[in-house]
This record gives structure tokens, sequence and C-alpha cells, in this order.
């Protein structure tokens, strides 16, 4: 069998498909490159990361297969001798690319590139995932449709089979208690990146960092056409806080299981987050000539709120109405749950052997990566009562000045830290090595207010649920324990540092005042977490950090 992939996006839907044939011996699996698309520069790498074996375009064509097997009809695929299987490489025929074949035909669906060459091998099978697939093809091309049946949706199968580790994957994200907006974007001019490049960054900027976080899913082409190195560049300001770039294998699925809400373009991504599970979705699409009219995309886009400024985009996503990304995925997708088994017949019919005995699932989505970079300085907003303290905390130089700049010392420049109104520092990791000298807690913190004669306020944090607290005038140092919330059976905890700022901002209220027993409510959105303060113990101040 003949893996044939023009592109990385293209690959990584043959891939989607190798558990249909899994376990069988009577098969090899190879690979080759179809030459002439501009974005084929990760394909290889791809396939190098895999394992698979690489057969050289020009030995491919002198060889005949007993299945060959692609996602683009586009390339001289007529060279390649033996079944000709085509799968879609998105969710459906949403998009027309007017640089390529014809005019206003749908990508996959042109007629100049669906009919063979004179002398080429016939398509065998056209793999699709909705009956409306196939009747676009029919209009299309009549003699390809002849070979088409609906079979579901491979990538599909894998998110579903993979919608139980949902809390594994924002474990692995880091999103706790906050709510995970992911964005979206295609390629090609009209793409959310290349309409409003400044959005992740002026998101990252108005959404408060313990209430929500971010992630981008970038198409696979612009990676390709990109790389990784300048995408990110461009990205900096959006990565720097906080923002996860979700890589383009595998993981932008696990990354949609996570997500809570979704800012989406025209791209077909969409519709697999809707068919996962009913949730918000804001568009920014603007109209534009790659849209098909009537496509699903079409449809969903033409029924979710449409994202105006960065700022409205709480407003907008509760504005989404509950079933609207549900009714736009079954449009796009059919036989939910059967893909695999579906394909796995007509593959095996054309190949003509009776299938194994046994049955291979769908493989389930890796964990995704962590944000490559976290803000370790914020400016702190705090609205101030009596005995309770509302923080939001926006990354540093994302916007205008808040109450106090907290800071996490080792961890942010030091121009950060002459700047800090609180510094903090968490514990380092363990270290191989033996150590001879470390700091305490009560140590560290009244080290870090003599080191920083701006600072009004130096804790370290023992652990999630410790900090010792330093203050500039105050002879003692302080305990403060942050406690966890219960709520609907899950244990939520607050990050500690953003607890000290609801501590110094509350102390700041209070200058002259002995710092006695104290017990805080800390408010971060919709969660409420108790606060204690108290004189450290000897043992609380003497915990090594």
């Amino acid at each position: 069998m003949l893996l044939a992939a023009r592109s990385a996006v293209a690959l990584y839907r043959l891939l989607d498909v190798l558990p249909a044939l899994a376990g069988d011996d009577r098969i090899t699996r190879l690979f080759t490159l179809v030459p002439g698309s501009e974005f084929d520069v990760d394909a290889l790498s791809v396939i190098d990361a895999v394992g698979g074996r690489t057969i050289p375009w020009d030995d491919a064509c002198r060889r005949t297969y007993d299945l060959v097997l692609a996602a683009s009809p586009k390339g001289e695929l007529g060279l390649l001798r033996g079944s000709h299987v085509l799968l879609p490489h998105g969710a459906g025929f949403n998009k027309s690319i007017a640089t390529e074949g014809s005019a206003d035909s749908a990508s996959g669906l042109d007629p100049e590139f669906l009919m063979p060459a004179e002398n080429a091998p016939p398509t065998a099978l056209h793999a699709l995932a909705h009956p409306d697939q196939v009747a676009r093809l029919a209009a299309a091309s009549p003699r390809a449709a002849d070979r088409a049946k609906v079979v579901g949706d491979p990538t599909l199968e894998r998110v579903l089979a993979s919608l139980s580790l949902r809390d594994r994957y924002r474990t692995a994200l880091g999103t706790g208690a906050r709510k995970l907006i992911v964005l979206t974007s295609t390629w090609g001019p009209e793409s959310l990146l290349h309409r409003r490049p400044g959005l992740p960054a002026e998101l990252t900027a108005h959404l408060p960092h313990d209430e929500y976080q971010l992630a981008l899913i970038v198409h696979p082409n612009e990676h390709s056409l990109l790389g990784n190195h300048e995408l990110a560049e461009r990205l900096s300001p959006a990565l720097d806080a906080g923002m996860v770039l979700a890589r383009p294998h595998e993981e932008w699925a696990s990354v949609l299981i996570a997500a809570d809400a979704l800012v989406t373009d025209h791209g077909s991504t969409a519709l697999y987050f809707c068919a996962a599970r009913d949730r918000p979705v804001v568009n920014v699409h603007r109209g534009g000539t790659e849209l098909i009219p009537g496509s699903p995309m079409d449809e969903l886009l033409s029924q979710v709120p449409e994202l105006g400024p960065a700022e409205t985009v709480r407003e907008m996503l509760e504005a989404y109405r509950p079933g609207t990304g549900s009714w736009a995925a079954r449009a796009a997708f059919a036989g939910r749950g059967e893909a695999l088994g579906l394909l796995r017949t007509e593959l095996y019919a054309i190949l003509g052997l009776t299938p194994p005995a046994h049955r291979v699932p769908p493989r389930l989505l890796p964990s995704p990566a962590p944000a490559s970079r976290t803000p370790a300085a914020f400016d702190v907003r705090a609205e101030i009562s009596t005995d309770s303290v509302r923080i939001d905390r926006r990354p540093a130089g994302t916007g205008p000045p808040g109450h106090h700049l907290a800071v996490e010392h080792g961890a942010a420049g030091e121009r950060f830290a002459r700047s800090a109104g609180l510094l903090y520092r968490r514990p380092g990791p363990p270290s191989s090595t033996p150590q001879d000298m470390a700091w305490s807690a009560a140590g560290w913190a009244r080290h870090a207010l003599s080191e920083y004669p701006g600072c009004r306020s130096a804790a370290a944090v023992v652990s999630p649920d410790l900090c010792v607290l330093a203050v500039r005038g105050d002879e003692r140092v302080h305990a403060v324990r942050v406690e966890p919330r219960y709520a609907d059976g899950r244990i939520i905890r607050v990050d500690p540092a953003a607890a000290l700022s609801a501590v110094h901002a509350w102390r700041s209220t209070r200058q002259g005042e002995p710092l006695g027993p104290t017990v805080l409510t800390c408010v971060i959105g919709d969660h409420a977490h108790r606060v204690s303060l108290s004189p450290a113990t000897d043992e609380e101040a003497g915990q090594e950090i």
C-alpha cells in the first residue's frame, strides 16, 4: 500500500486511516511525497517522525501497488499504478481557492483534478463523510461520483474516541479552573491570522489571566509556509502572555476537546469542535471569495455571533445559541462512530482480502504540550473592601497599569523586579546534585526587601497552600494560607501568587496598622477563595525553598 501525500495536512489525514488496516502483516505501508505543492516542506519530516519508509517519487511511479491512498486529487496521481482511494483532507468541501484549478470549484471537487488523465487508473473509491458530499461530487464530476461511498470521517472518529480524556488534556495544558478559548485560523489571505493578525495579542491583553486561557490552532499550510520559528516570532506578544500554540499534527484535536469556546474563521476545524460537544462559537470571518455558499461552514458562520472588537468576546460567546454548532456538524458528518469499520470493509474489498478477525479502534489523541512561555510579571487590578479583594491580573505591559505590579523573581527580567510592588518566588525544581546551601522562606523574603528598595511585599511560595510573606516596615513574617474551594465534587485551587496580590492590596489600605491574624476572601471571576493571614511559626518561616 502506498500513502501518497502532497502536503503535511494531507499526510495527517492518511495517518488517521491507518488503524483500519493495522495489525495485518499481509500489508506493507509505504509513503511517497507527490511533487508540486508549496506546502510539502513538513511532510517528509512527519513521515520521518512516525518512522515510515519513504519511496522517492520517481521510484514510486515505476512500481505497481495494490492500493494507493491519497487525501488530495491534485498532482500527478495518475502516474501511480494501482487501485486509488481518495479521501477529503478536511471536513467537507467548504472553500474555493481562486489560484487553483477551475474557477469557482470547491477545493477537492475540481473536475480538472478529479477526471483521470488518459491511460491513468480510475479512482476505485471516493471515501466521503456525508451524503451531501456525494451529491456535490456528482454535480462536479458524475463519473467520479459513480465510485463514491459515504464512510464517515476517520479524523472525527479519533476526536470522538478521545472525549473522555478532556480532563487529562486540560491538566496537560495547565488550564485548571480557567475557561479555555481556542482560536482557529485556516491558511490564505482570508484567514484569521491574515485579516486580524493582532487578535491573539488583543485577547490576551483583554481577558484576565486567572479566568481565561488562550490557545491557537493554525492550519498546517501556514506552518509549512512560514516555518515554526517565523510563526512564533509573529505571535510573540500573545505567546509571551501565555497563549498555547497547538502543534499541527494530532495536538490541535486534543486542544479542541479541552476547549470551552471557539473563535473561528471559515476553516473547517470548527466543524470538528462542534461535532465533539455543543459549546459556544464566535465568527471572525467577514466575507470574501473563498467560502462556498450553502456549505456546512457557511451555514455555521451565518448562525453564530460575529466578533467585533476583542473586548466584546465574552459578550459574543454568551450570545451563542445552544444547538447551532451541533446542527452544522450534522450537515458535515454522517456515520459517526462507524468510519473506520466502513472504510475497513471498503479497503479490504478493493484489496480482495478477507479482513482479520481483530478490529483496531481509533487511536486516542496524545496530550497537548503546555504553553511554551508563561508570564511572570502582572499588572494587578484590585477592588478592595473590608475583608474581600477582587483580583484581576493581566500580563505586564499589555494594558494600563493596575493597583500594583506583581513579579516572580527568577522568572521575570530585572527591570520588572526593580519596579515590583510585590515580589514572589516559587520553589525551584528538584536538583539531581547535592546542595549544601538554600534559602529559608523567611530568609529569602527579608533578603528580597533589602535587595529591592521599591518592593513593598516579598513572599516565598512554599506550596500551593502556603506562602511566607514579609512586609516592609514589619519585623515579623507572616504565613499566608490559601484554602481550596470545593464545587461539584472538584477541588479548585487558585494560584498562590494571585492570593498574595490580594493580601498585598488589602495591606496597602492599612499602612501603619499592625498586621494581626486576618481572614480575607480573594475573588477571581466567579470563584471566591478563603485566605488566612497569621504570624508565621518557626517551622513555617524555616521552610526550605
